[in-house]
């Protein structure tokens, strides 16, 4: 089995924009441009899909952590549910069903932070 624990996946599924700004978003950018980890995944799920396709800053903040080299994903389940699939993929976030991609991050032992 493949040593993954350089890599890192983040569960984001807040929708208050404090806990993006000041932790998720924070913590997953530097932990990218820093080399902290070599692979950062952002998974947008939730009530956070709907703050994404929403809140400007955050937006700003998503395009400025895919500059650095996060991946972002967002469930396409809940995506659909607010009706914001297609506001999330203009802005460059891989809109998929999540569930077995989880599965696999966490199986294949990728560091997860939940937020």
């Amino acid at each position: 089995m493949e040593d993954n624990s350089n890599k890192l996946v983040v569960l984001w599924t807040s929708d208050d924009p404090e806990v993006a700004e000041k932790m998720a978003f924070m913590y997953t950018y530097n932990a990218k441009k820093q080399g902290w980890f070599d692979e950062v995944v952002l998974i947008i799920w939730g009530p956070s899909s709907k703050l994404a396709s929403e809140n400007k800053m955050i937006q700003d903040y998503i395009k400025k952590m895919q500059e650095a080299g996060v991946k972002t994903e967002a469930c396409l389940y809940c995506a659909k549910m607010y009706g914001i699939d297609k506001k999330l993929e203009k802005l460059g976030v891989d809109v998929k069903g999540m569930g077995i991609p989880l599965t696999n991050y966490l199986k294949e032992g990728w560091q997860t932070l939940s937020l």
